[in-house]
């Protein structure tokens, strides 16, 4: 759909408004009564017209209604709901405010809006979870992780315990774009996977798109996380936070001005280490990060907020090894109700990730990291209750420092060592549209256009014909020679590259059970994680498109069946297709640390992926839970570039780092009372995908594997059961506490990190080693708020 038939549409719809009856504009912001802060994703339903809508993220809604007397019913989980009569013969702008449910409502619940209107609505392929869920589930070393917590959604897993990030449907880590207060995090994991950044103490609300993914967003390739801060409570100060055996949190929150300004401030730290130095033990492995926000609502039309993070990770082996690497954000927002009917929101953010070594047996510090600093400006334009646009535009300036070694002394023997700098801008702008097609029928459709354009940088390489050689007698890869080296300015385009990237979800609802969905995107992402493992780690290091790397593009089509089953249940089963362009692959012996030149060890390849998911929820009662069943297949691809050439693993198809066929997890949260609830878990996933040899020869004394196909074999599968119990006491006036009691892999299963061969010490021939992280863990964590 281009332009011109979207100023049809408008034209089309104008004209029909322009002859209906007289309308009027019903907005606002809804609140929590008690701290005052914003609510996302709010039902706001006028039921003498059977319409509605939701509040946007930052709690703004509006409506266009026909002049009359109607009943505004608002409802929000965990909240009481609310029903007030207003009386509509102008534009009429009113907030509303919402009081917490008497009862203890913390139910397991993934979808916050209600089910009715989820089921009409033509977001698909998009799972959310309450802070007050995660809090509940059993997790390692008794630390609340959200993370961990999406892994128990169908179609999202990892590459095992103690593995950074998460894969979605059969994608990479580094093709997930992670938002905190629309700020990117390149990294999100604490400790190497252990644990993630997000603190759940200061997290208003997330949400992960899978598929169907609205033109806003754009990138990445696989998926979309976008969290939300908590903005803090503007009516009375408040402190929680938690003790645990190894990591510890706090968050204080209040008034600046009272129900004009508030603060929110938040720390958390490891300190497992410190029992390492009672024992002598010089090893140490801890993280720290901070969150903030300050928010200040000038009138009724304007707000402003400043928030960030900070955060780091510190691994040091005795005196010889230090490893630091962390992300730091920071977010300028201003709020603005430019009509009744357009909200808008204008943010300046800086995003920094760095990541560095000192190696003092060596002699030298490694530094390097990534900084980026973007502009957008995005519009909610609520032209009526069956139409609604949102559009924007977006900029983003982009640093990437690969690399630098420092000595430690001046005469060491090592040499100062700069790896070239490279520069990027990338910028979009977008328009989509939620539709009210029929009374059965909805749509989302939109278009992002997105361009990126590789900067001048100091040493840019030239060759020959092409970075990567062939040697064809030997059918062997190689790094080509460069030819010479160009310095270009930084103003100097080297390459663009322009995307247009359309976007569309549809919704029939067959009934007022059942519904079915459709969609399509194409998404590009201009920027690579230039790594060989399948869990990255703070030494990989991100690298832009430019003259011999192309963005990866992404097709996928996703359709799916939803039902509810009276209020107590819900099903919900999609199928999906993607395949991927120019997704890289490596040479043998490919070097990636401290390569000048990374483009000489790349080939470009395709990826595609496939599956079935299901998703049953138990949504009400004391026994809430979900059971979530994955069966899927990702597999990569890199061809020949010339008939003569064979490619990797000589051509052929071959499963991703990440594949795994079956991956079932089932979630159960019972409440016995008013004191005690319980909670577990269990988990079953096909072994990841590896390569094993087969057979081995000498030569010149050397003992030298012969290896299969690539990842032709797995590891064996995984599974484990984890247990937890949570003790409220009575809650005093101000003061709530609360204990968390929690047993992670119940029965001791030695889970395979990795296998590795070696010689056998006890009889002729070879042996296999299985590596295992963690057996059974228990924890206990203390809760409170006051």
């Amino acid at each position: 759909m281009n332009f011109n038939h979207y100023g049809f549409l408008f034209l089309f719809l104008f004209s029909f408004i322009g002859q209906a009856q007289q309308r009027f504009t019903l907005s606002g912001t809804i609140t929590d009564a008690a701290s005052n802060e914003t609510l996302i994703g709010v039902n706001v339903i006028i039921p003498e017209l059977g319409t509605g809508t939701v509040t946007n993220s930052y709690g703004f809604f509006s409506l266009e209604l026909p002049e009359g007397n109607y009943q505004v019913q608002i409802s929000y989980l965990g909240y009481q709901d609310f029903s007030e009569a207003i009386s509509l013969s102008a534009n009429f702008q009113k907030d509303f405010q919402l009081k917490e449910a008497s009862e203890n409502l913390e139910e397991v619940v993934i979808e916050s809006n209600s089910e009715a209107l989820n089921l009409k609505k033509p977001e698909m392929s998009v799972n959310k979870l309450s802070i007050g869920t995660i809090k509940k589930l059993p997790v390692v070393f008794g630390e609340v992780d959200v993370v961990r917590s999406l892994l128990l959604l169908p179609g999202v897993s990892n590459a095992g315990e103690g593995s950074s990030g998460f894969n979605v449907r059969g994608g990479a880590v580094d093709q997930n774009l992670i938002l905190l207060d629309e700020a990117t995090i390149y990294n999100s994991s604490h400790l190497f996977g252990l644990f993630s950044v997000f603190n759940p103490d200061a997290i208003k609300d997330l949400k992960l798109y899978k598929g169907g993914i609205p033109a806003e967003y754009g990138g990445r390739v696989s998926s979309v996380l976008d969290i939300y801060q908590r903005d803090g409570n503007s009516r009375k100060f408040e402190m929680q936070g938690g003790i645990g055996a190894i990591s510890s949190r706090l968050l204080a929150e209040g008034p600046i001005i009272k129900d004009k300004g508030s603060f929110l401030v938040g720390g958390r730290s490891s300190y497992a280490h410190l029992f390492l130095k009672l024992s002598d033990n010089p090893n140490s492995a801890y993280f720290y990060d901070l969150n903030t926000k300050l928010n200040y609502k000038i009138d009724s039309s304007n707000r402003l907020l400043l928030s960030g993070y900070f955060g780091r990770d510190v691994f040091r082996i005795s005196q010889n090894f230090d490893n630091t690497y962390g992300n730091a954000v920071l977010n300028l927002r201003w709020n603005h109700v430019l009509t009744d009917n357009i909200f808008t929101n204008l943010s300046l953010i800086y995003s920094d990730y760095y990541y560095g070594l000192q190696l003092n047996f060596v002699g030298f510090d490694w530094n390097s990291g990534i900084t980026n600093l973007n502009v957008k400006y995005d519009f909610d334009h609520f032209l009526n209750d069956h139409f609604q646009l949102k559009y924007g535009i977006q900029n983003t300036y982009y640093q990437f420092d690969p690399g630098e070694i420092e000595p430690l002394e001046e005469n060491s023997g090592i040499n100062y060592f700069k790896l070239t700098n490279k520069y990027a801008f990338e910028n979009a702008l977008y328009i989509s549209a939620e539709q009210q097609l029929s009374e059965k029928l909805s749509a989302e459709y939109g278009i992002r256009f997105s361009s990126f354009y590789r900067l001048g940088q100091e040493e840019f390489n030239v060759y020959e014909h092409s970075p990567v050689s062939y040697d064809a007698e030997r059918a062997v890869y190689s790094e080509a020679a460069i030819q010479e080296t160009i310095s270009y300015k930084r103003g100097k385009v080297l390459e663009r590259f322009h995307n247009l990237e359309p976007r569309i979800s549809l919704a029939y609802s067959l009934d007022e059970k059942q519904s079915v969905k459709l969609s399509y995107n194409r998404m590009a992402q201009y920027l690579h994680l230039i790594s060989n493992t399948s869990s990255p780690t703070p030494l990989d290091v991100w690298t832009p498109s430019g003259p011999y790397i192309e963005p990866q593009k992404l097709d996928q089509v996703a359709a799916g069946y939803f039902r509810n089953f009276g209020e107590d249940y819900s099903l919900e089963m999609e199928g999906f297709y993607k395949k991927i362009q120019n997704r890289l692959d490596y040479i043998d012996g490919a070097n990636l640390i401290a390569n000048n030149a990374v483009e000489r060890i790349l080939l470009k390849g395709r990826a595609r992926a496939y599956g079935t998911e299901i998703l049953l929820r138990k949504n009400t009662g004391n026994l809430t839970g979900w059971l979530s069943y994955t069966l899927s297949r990702s597999e990569q691809q890199t061809p020949g570039r010339t008939p003569e050439e064979i490619g990797i693993n000589n051509g052929d198809w071959y499963l991703s780092n990440y594949d795994k066929t079956h991956d079932l997890s089932a979630t159960a949260s019972y409440k016995l009372n008013e004191k005690w609830s319980f909670n577990a878990n269990f988990i079953f996933q096909t072994g990841l995908a590896t390569t094993y040899p087969n057979a081995q020869y000498e030569y010149e004394g050397i003992t030298i594997p012969v290896y299969e196909a690539r990842n032709s074999n797995r590891l064996p599968s995984y599974h484990r059961l984890d247990l937890s119990a949570t003790l409220t006491p009575k809650k005093q006036k101000r003061f709530q506490s609360s204990w968390n009691f929690g047993i992670y892999n119940v029965y001791n299963r030695k889970n395979a990190y990795s296998i590795s061969f070696r010689e056998s010490e006890n009889a002729p021939g070879n042996e296999a080693v299985r590596l295992s992280l963690f057996g059974i863990i228990p924890s206990v964590t203390y809760n409170f708020k006051f």
